[in-house]
């Protein structure tokens, strides 16, 4: 029988911004998607073409095989495209009438209508002269970045930024670097590595682990999971490959996740956002018993004797002894000093998937750095001694960041896409982590941070201060977002959802696949296409195996009325160009008169494919086009190596050019800054959190609670997916027939708490309260709860003291930041309370709420409870 009419390839990583993963066969019969499976490279190349690698290492072998290890993600992308909750036409909220009364205080609450794309893109267009003619161009603010699919021709984030830009101006939205937040804040003062502050160093890292670690370190890290959306399954197989040849795997994080389950030696369980106090304290030991390397402390780092003077107690009269830590962080003294004691006599690295709560907590800039400090300590770039990524392998287009063998070239989309690049910012902008606060400033008022924040700036950038509105400026009057996930994937999002009905702002406008999150709260709504439905041109660069350039055929013809980001925002700029002025032709200088197809022929000859390599027919027929390994990639330099050779010829990114133990530039720019010091210390509480379960909040609060980059989602996208919602860590179904997002809970804590497995559960505190589907499991340290981040919101109630019935525990994160003068996310490792929900009391109470029609547990909430009846 015939399965399929064709097969064309897609890149399904969800990267947000050109690059990516998961290169794809997607097989479609009469007109629908029926099947999505990996790529056989062996279809169409030998080995010998691809330059095959190997590593060989204790007399076993690892290699990248032949077909590409593409996540469970991909696999069931085609439940999006053919979701329930998609957004069938242009939608308009019943009772915002842009001639009339806007009724701002409804947001979330009123219902929409269906509208044609010609009225939406006549009102769209009106509302962009009006507000620009009225306040200024800068009243415009821009949401267009991560998270959500990947594409380059189609945006999908940003597009409508590059038309704004192009006519007179915008407010950008700048999305700091979320996944990186400590290291950005913090580890870049301590050892540079620009611009994330990770490790970029990262060359042959697997090769120099496999051969000369002992151990593997994973600091809050779950190979398993978080590489999905990213880079596929390759992450895990290192995992085994790590266990076939000996190097042992320690977790370090307040749960068994799914790496830990599989692959650890030892679990060592600690409460979260506590690493600092545990860091400290392994450094005492080393200080204590003189186990770490004093010559390489000596030549290669600066102001270790300020460090040393802290961590012995001589600043505070607090020597940060194992015992002082134990308190702090519930890791038996005695286990610390043997972790401590094992690391200074065997060859150890450290690996990360970029963070989770040990990055994005209160003061993540202070374990990022204490981190640099420890693997200092014991001569980091030493063969066997690194600290090593197993995601987003050649991020920011810099091959330096590939542990893994490398193609020999990086290929790029930026010749045809058309979303916003990361970190290129208009003179007015606003960091993603104070928007709610830019929203609701009053007429006269600024709010003021430092730096740009975004991860493409250099270190030095931090110390530049910048204030909204600027001066002249009326602040907020319009919002356009292409990524309305604020409220489910930053901190405060109840904040953000009160934000959204201050009267300071007329005009919501969202494109999006899906009715969800932020969406919601619109005023208007375009459908969008999802990647399946489009022509486009990607890349595969993070997946760990060979590089390819991917030429993109739609798969399935567009769904109901969706457009694509681009293709939505051409229409708006048809119209601008009536106006004339500024606006004459923008739509035309915005696509460049060229259709899709041309545009896929440009980011083809533009991907960097060398001329005597290019062949625009064959990627056409074939669909994809492979790139070999580079040439004599095993012969080079490992990790830092360099630096550890010869730090004066090869030095760091710092003043010192050394790693600093006592940062200078925090020293000359915040010398009163009590949350970041020049030394990184252990930070109780400050004006900025209070957040310990030391504190006064914990007798109300007393759990911590452990936000992890989700399982069976990647941030907010995949919430919908049936073939995901039946497994029992995915979803909870309580006793109301609705599927709750779980929450971890030790077996000692839920004992207390009179609550068992399958009960519905409220985790709460003063901001807020989510609910959720108990999952009692000695999987969770106790004192802790776990409930991964980005569930789709359901509100009962919106907004500070709301109650969220789809588990979106962002909502009750902090709204400050990582510290005072660090404008970084906090979404992880705060206090929270929980307790049995009285689900009958909250829908007597909330009758309105819980009339849902349309829901079903096995796909969740559904556009057509959104919508006013006819």
């Amino acid at each position: 029988m015939k399965t399929s009419d064709k097969t064309i390839y897609k890149n399904m990583s969800l990267c947000s911004f050109g690059n990516g993963a998961n290169l794809t066969a997607v097989d479609s019969k009469d007109g629908k998607v029926v099947r999505m499976r990996p790529v056989h490279y062996d279809e169409h190349y030998t080995k010998e073409d691809l330059n095959y690698w190997t590593i060989n290492a204790k007399g076993h072998t690892f290699e990248p095989g032949m077909k590409t290890l593409n996540s469970p993600f991909t696999f069931i992308y085609k439940t999006r495209t053919y979701s329930p909750n998609r957004i069938p036409f242009p939608l308009k909220r019943v009772d915002w009438d842009p001639n009339g009364e806007r009724n701002p205080q409804n947001r979330g609450k009123s219902k929409f209508e269906r509208i044609s794309w010609d009225e939406a893109t006549d009102i769209i267009a009106s509302e962009i002269k009006r507000i620009d003619e009225t306040y200024g161009r800068n009243s415009i603010f821009c949401q267009g970045d991560g998270h959500g699919e990947t594409g380059s021709i189609h945006g999908p984030h940003g597009t409508m930024a590059n038309l704004l830009d192009m006519t007179g101006g915008l407010t950008m939205q700048a999305r700091q670097p979320d996944s990186w937040e400590g290291w950005y804040w913090g580890a870049k003062h301590a050892w540079g590595n620009e611009p994330l502050g990770q490790n970029t160093h990262q060359h042959n890292l697997f090769k120099d682990i496999s051969e000369n670690s002992d151990a593997l370190l994973f600091w809050g890290c779950d190979p398993e999971t978080t590489p999905w959306g990213w880079s596929g399954q390759q992450a895990s197989r290192l995992c085994f490959w790590f266990t076939e040849i000996g190097v042992k795997q320690i977790h370090i994080a307040p749960d068994v996740n799914y790496a830990n389950a599989v692959h650890s030696d030892m679990w060592i369980p600690i409460l979260p956002n506590t690493d600092a106090a545990m860091q400290l304290a392994i450094a005492y030991v080393w200080m204590t018993e003189g186990t770490y390397d004093t010559e390489y402390v000596k030549t290669h780092t600066d102001g270790f004797d300020w460090f040393e003077y802290y961590v012995l107690g001589n600043e505070d009269g607090v020597p940060k002894t194992p015992e002082w830590a134990e308190e702090k962080c519930h890791v038996p003294a005695y286990r610390i000093k043997a972790l401590a004691r094992y690391w200074a006599k065997h060859n150890v690295s450290i690996g990360h998937c970029n963070g989770g709560s040990y990055i994005r907590s209160c003061y993540s800039h202070e374990p990022a750095r204490l981190e640099v400090y420890l693997l200092a300590m014991q001569a980091v770039g030493k063969p066997g001694r690194n600290q090593v990524k197993f995601i987003e392998w050649a991020l920011i287009g810099m091959d330096s960041f590939n542990p893994l063998p490398p193609g020999h070239f990086l290929p790029e989309v930026r010749a045809c896409y058309h979303g916003s690049v990361l970190g290129e910012l208009p003179a007015s902008f606003i960091p993603k982590t104070l928007v709610p606060q830019c929203i609701t400033v009053k007429e006269g008022e600024k709010v003021e941070w430092y730096g740009h924040t975004t991860s493409r700036h250099h270190r030095t950038d931090q110390f530049r201060h910048f204030q909204f509105p600027q001066d002249g400026d009326h602040g907020i009057k319009m919002i356009w977002s292409d990524s309305p996930c604020w409220s489910t994937c930053w901190n405060g999002g109840n904040e953000f959802q009160d934000a959204l009905t201050n009267p300071n702002l007329e005009f919501f406008l969202v494109e999006h696949p899906w009715m969800e999150n932020d969406t919601l709260f619109a005023d208007m709504i375009l459908p969008i296409s999802t990647t399946l439905e489009l022509d486009d041109f990607g890349v595969d660069t993070y997946s760990g195996q060979f590089n390819s350039v991917i030429w993109e055929e739609h798969a399935c013809d567009h769904q109901y009325e969706s457009l694509s980001d681009y293709e939505a925002v051409v229409e708006v700029a048809k119209k601008l160009e009536k106006f004339g002025g500024i606006y004459e032709d923008c739509a035309s200088h915005l696509t460049g008169d060229m259709t899709v197809e041309e545009w896929q022929e440009i980011g083809y000859r533009g991907s960097g494919i060398p001329e005597d390599e290019q062949d625009l027919e064959l990627i056409k027929k074939q669909g994809y086009q492979m790139l070999p390994t580079r040439e004599g990639w095993d012969k080079e330099p490992a990790g830092m190596i360099e630096f550890y050779e010869d730090p004066d010829n090869n030095p760091m990114e710092t003043p010192t050019g050394k790693i600093e133990f006592y940062s200078t530039g925090l020293a000359n720019f915040f010398p009163d800054d009590p949350e970041r010091q020049p030394v990184a210390k252990w930070i109780e509480e400050s004006e900025s959190h209070h957040e310990r379960i030391s504190c006064e909040r914990a007798k109300d609060y007393p759990f911590l609670l452990v936000s992890n980059h989700p399982r069976w989602r990647i941030h907010a996208n995949f919430d919908d997916c049936p073939w995901t919602r039946e497994i029992e860590t995915c979803k909870v179904v309580g006793e109301d027939g609705y599927a709750y997002e779980p929450v971890w809970i030790n077996p000692v804590d839920a004992e207390k708490l009179g609550i068992k497995s399958g009960d519905i559960v409220e985790v709460f505190n003063e901001r807020g309260t989510v609910l959720g589907g108990a999952y009692v499991s000695e999987r969770i340290i106790p004192g802790a709860v776990l409930q991964d981040h980005g569930a789709e919101t359901d509100p009962i109630v919106s907004g500070v003291g709301g109650i969220d019935r789809g588990g979106a525990n962002n909502l009750i994160a902090p709204s400050n930041t990582s510290s005072k003068n660090a404008a970084g996310e906090v979404t992880g490792g705060y206090l929270v309370g929980v307790r049995k929900c009285d689900i009958n009391a909250l829908k007597e109470k909330y009758p309105e709420a819980f009339d849902t029609q349309y829901y079903t547990a096995e796909t969740g909430t559904n556009v057509y409870d959104y919508l006013q009846e006819a």
